[in-house]
């Protein structure tokens, strides 16, 4: 990333009256909002990560970000994925809890010139320490499986040689494939949502779920499930191993600036009561 590039980010960049940063976009206001992911302790649900993700307003309103992200256009994406990105990690200090891992978004067939997407992650770790992060508190996710393979297995290796983790979104559709993970050997696969509440339909989900997980686990990977958004999705991700979990049914996104609630979710009430989100943020 150019200089010139890097200094079009920062002018791009407001804060507002209580130290929240927001990136502009035309007539866009673009907002850091973050999703906690959880991790089972026995009984109880506990909070160990969350997942950085942009909230666009328009005329003080949340705006769809499906329908913000297909209105940017192709020469301004590069930019804007950028600024969402130094967003996130800069507003990571105001969601008022320390210990989290942070996890965000890279997406490289936006920027797949090897030499600027390789300089752009050189320059993202170099600041860290400035903003409270370590590198190992970071996790990549590659959110576009439709990469070159060549191109993607250099940006991993260097991703992860600065001590960042890396993530694999969307597993069971499109390019997201067993042959991927054995290819980027990630730390962390993401069930898809989408993909898992259709299997979930299944009677007997929780059997045929338990080998998919296990085999991942066998290639190194912890499980992450997304798209929790009732109790049969939360009972077929713990009975299958899942190691994390993700979904409207234990917390919605917050915006940077929320106050965090630390109490961790007891599975037996959420296991036992209909699909009702479970409000993690006050």
């Amino acid at each position: 990333m150019s200089f010139e590039r890097r200094r079009e980010v920062g002018d791009a960049i407001e804060v507002d009256e209580v130290g929240i940063e927001y990136g502009i976009h035309g007539e866009f206001r673009l907002r850091s909002a973050y999703q906690p992911i959880f991790a089972p302790r026995g009984r109880f649900l506990h909070a160990v990560a969350v997942e950085a993700l942009i909230e666009p307003h328009r005329a003080g309103r949340p705006v769809a970000p499906r329908a913000f992200f297909d209105s940017v256009a192709a020469p301004d994406r590069l930019f804007v994925e950028t600024m969402c990105r130094v967003l996130h990690l800069r507003n990571y200090r105001n969601i008022g809890v320390d210990g989290l891992d942070l996890f965000f978004n890279y997406n490289p067939l936006i920027n797949d010139h090897r030499g600027r997407a390789l300089a752009e992650i050189r320059l993202m770790t170099r600041h860290l320490s400035d903003l409270g992060l370590t590198p190992a508190m970071l996790v990549c996710e590659i959110t576009e499986q439709a990469a070159d393979d060549a191109l993607l297995t250099r940006l991993v290796r260097e991703i992860r040689r600065h001590g960042i983790r890396i993530a694999i979104d969307d597993f069971g559709t499109g390019h997201s494939t067993e042959q991927r993970v054995g290819m980027l050997n990630p730390d962390i696969v993401k069930i898809d949502g989408t993909w898992f509440s259709d299997f979930c339909r299944h009677a007997a989900a929780e059997r045929f779920f338990r080998p998919l997980v296990s085999t991942l686990h066998d290639r190194g990977a912890r499980v992450l499930v997304e798209g929790i958004e009732n109790a049969t999705h939360l009972r077929v991700a713990l009975d299958g191993g899942a190691d994390l979990l993700q979904g409207y049914y234990l917390a919605r996104p917050a915006l940077a600036g929320t106050v965090f609630e630390e109490e961790p979710l007891h599975t037996d009430a959420l296991l036992g009561r209909d699909a009702k989100v479970i409000p993690l943020f006050g």
